[in-house]
C-alpha cells in the first residue's frame, strides 16, 4: 500500500550503467591498438529474387577486402595505374577462344583488300584503253578512294559506338559490296570513280576497326603481321589473276565479281565472329570503387565523341603517325601502281609479262610480314622500322638506275619484302603511345586519313607521269621514303609498363 502511494506521487526508474569513458595507456611515442577492423565494405547494390519471385536487393562480393589487422593496412597500397581507371585483362590469341576466328576474319578481310588494291595496277593500262583516258584522269579513280578514306576518319568511332564492332564491320563491308556491283557493271567512268569512293570509305572503316583489335591481342607484332601479310597474300594473288584475265581479252571489269563474291563472304563471318564481342571484351580488373568511377568516366567519354577526336588529334602520336603511314601508303600503292607503266615505257617490257612484276612486289611484302615481323620485337620495332625503310631506299634506287627489266623485277620484289614489315611495325608502336581511351579514335584516324596517302602518292604520280614521263614514280617514291623517317624520328620514345 505504501509503496503504491510512493508511485503515485514518484516515478521511480531503474539507472542504466553508464559506460566508462576510454582509456588508452600511453607509451613513448607507439600508437595506440587498432585491434582488428570490421569487414566494412561499399559494393555496388544489385537486383534479384528470392523463393517466393520477390525482388530484394543485395550486395555482391566482387571487390577488395578492407585490411583486417595492422600489417595488412601498412601492405595495402594503391596500384599503378591509378584506380579509377579500368584495366583491361590483356587478350590473346586464343583467349577467349572465339578470338582465333576473330583474327581468322581479320585476315580474310584483309585479304580483299589487298586484292582489291594490288589489281588496280595491273588493270589501269586496260582501263585507259577501254574508256580512253589519258594518265591523269585515270589517277581520279586514286582520288575517289581517298575522299572515301577522308570520309571515314571521322565517323568510324561514331558508327562504332551506335551500333557495335560486329555491326560496323557489317556496315563496311555494305559499302564494299555496293561498289564491286557497280564495277562488275562496266559503267561510265564517271561511276567508276564514285565506286571507288565506296570502297575507300568501308575499307577505312574495316581497317581502323581491325587496326586496333589486332594490336590489343598478345602477341601484337606476330598478329598484325599474320593479319596484313594477309593482305600482301592477296595483294601477290590479284595482279596474276587479273593479268591473266585481261590478256585473254576478257573485260577488265569481270575481275570484280571475285571480290563481290568474297565480301559476301566476309559479311556473313564477320557477323558471326563479333557478335559477342563486347561480351568478352567487358572483362575487367576492378574493384567495387572502381565500377563507379569507370562507368562514370564512360557516359562522359561517350557523350561527345568529337571531343574525344580533338583529344586525338592534339596528340603529337595521332598527328606524326598519319604521316608516316600516309608516306608509308603513298609509297606502296605508287610502286604498285605504276611500275607496270614505267616497264613497259622505259624498258620495253610485255604488257602480258610484266604484269606479273606487281605479283613480286607484292609477294615480298607478304614474305615480309610473315617471316621479317617476328625480328622486330628482339630488335625493336623503331630501330627496326629505321634499318627497313633505308634498306628500300637503296632498293628503289636499283630498280630506278639499272637498265634491265629482270634486274628491275629482282629490285621490286626485294623492296617489297623490306617494306612489308613496316606496316604492323608502325602499328605496334602507335598503340603503345597512344593512351588505350583514345586508340579506337587517333589509330582509325591514323589508318583512315594516313591511308589517304596511297590515293593522293599515286594520283599526284600521273599527274607528273602525264608532263614528264612515268621515271617520277622512282623520285616521289624517295622523297616519300625520307618523309617517313622524319615522322618516325618526330615520335616520342616508347616507356615500358611498370604496372
Amino acid at each position: 500500500m505504501a509503496s503504491s502511494g510512493l508511485h503515485g506521487v514518484f516515478d521511480i526508474q531503474s539507472v542504466a550503467p553508464a559506460n566508462p569513458a576510454p582509456t588508452y595507456q600511453k607509451s613513448n611515442g607507439k600508437q595506440p591498438h587498432i585491434g582488428v577492423l570490421p569487414d566494412i565494405e561499399l559494393e555496388p547494390i544489385k537486383p534479384g529474387k528470392d523463393s517466393n519471385g520477390n525482388y530484394f536487393e543485395h550486395q555482391s562480393r566482387m571487390g577488395m577486402q578492407t585490411p583486417r589487422t595492422p600489417n595488412e593496412l601498412e601492405m595495402s597500397r594503391p596500384p599503378t595505374p591509378r584506380q579509377n581507371e579500368a584495366v583491361g585483362l590483356v587478350q590473346t590469341w586464343n583467349n577467349p577462344p572465339m578470338n582465333k576466328w576473330r583474327i581468322l576474319c581479320c585476315c580474310i578481310i584483309y585479304f580483299g583488300n589487298g586484292l582489291n588494291d594490288a589489281v588496280v595496277g595491273a588493270l589501269i593500262p586496260y582501263m585507259e584503253v577501254y574508256y580512253h583516258n589519258s594518265h591523269t584522269i585515270m589517277s581520279l579513280v586514286f582520288v575517289g578512294n581517298a575522299i572515301g578514306f577522308i570520309a571515314a576518319a571521322p565517323l568510324v568511332t561514331w558508327i562504332l559506338a551506335k551500333l557495335g564492332r560486329a555491326k560496323t564491320l557489317i556496315f563496311a563491308e555494305v559499302f564494299l559490296i555496293a561498289a564491286y556491283i557497280v564495277l562488275v557493271c562496266t559503267p561510265p567512268f564517271p561511276l567508276v570513280i564514285i565506286a571507288f569512293f565506296l570502297i575507300g570509305y568501308g575499307a577505312a572503316t574495316s581497317l581502323a576497326l581491325n587496326n586496333v583489335y589486332c594490336a590489343n591481342i598478345s602477341p601484337s607484332s606476330a598478329v598484325l603481321g599474320a593479319a596484313h601479310g594477309s593482305y600482301g597474300v592477296g595483294g601477290t594473288i590479284a595482279p596474276i589473276v587479273g593479268t591473266a584475265i585481261v590478256s585473254k581479252g576478257i573485260l577488265w571489269s569481270r575481275f570484280y565479281f571475285l571480290l563481290l563474291g568474297l565480301r559476301f563472304c566476309c559479311v556473313a563471318f564477320a557477323a558471326w565472329a563479333f557478335h559477342k564481342y563486347e561480351e568478352d571484351s567487358s572483362t575487367t580488373l576492378l574493384t567495387a570503387l572502381e565500377i563507379t568511377a569507370s562507368r562514370q568516366n564512360t557516359a562522359a567519354e561517350s557523350g561527345s565523341k568529337m571531343r574525344e577526336l580533338k583529344l586525338a588529334l592534339q596528340n603529337k602520336v595521332t598527328v606524326f603517325g598519319a604521316l608516316f603511314i600516309f608516306a608509308y601508303q603513298g609509297a606502296e600503292v605508287a610502286v604498285s601502281g605504276w611500275i607496270i607503266s614505267y616497264l613497259i615505257n622505259y624498258r620495253d617490257g610485255d604488257p602480258a609479262k610484266v604484269g606479273y612484276v606487281t605479283a613480286g612486289f607484292w609477294a615480298g611484302i607478304t614474305i615480309g610480314r610473315f617471316v621479317l615481323t617476328h625480328a622486330a620485337p628482339r630488335i625493336g620495332e623503331k630501330n627496326y622500322v629505321v634499318g627497313l625503310t633505308l634498306g628500300t631506299m637503296v632498293l628503289q634506287l636499283l630498280a630506278w638506275l639499272v637498265p634491265n627489266v629482270i634486274g628491275n623485277a629482282v629490285a621490286v620484289s626485294l623492296l617489297g619484302l623490306l617494306l612489308g614489315p613496316v606496316y604492323p611495325c608502325a602499328q605496334t608502336i602507335f598503340s603503345r603511345l597512344v593512351p588505350r581511351h583514345l586508340q579506337t579514335t587517333a589509330i582509325g584516324f591514323i589508318g583512315s586519313a594516313g591511308s589517304s596517302g596511297g590515293a593522293v602518292a599515286p594520283f599526284t604520280t600521273g599527274i607528273l607521269a602525264q608532263a614528264a614521263g612515268t621515271w617520277v614514280l622512282h623520285p616521289v617514291a624517295l622523297g616519300l621514303y625520307c618523309a617517313m623517317l622524319v615522322c618516325w624520328f618526330a615520335l616520342p620514345r616508347v616507356n615500358k609498363r611498370t604496372e
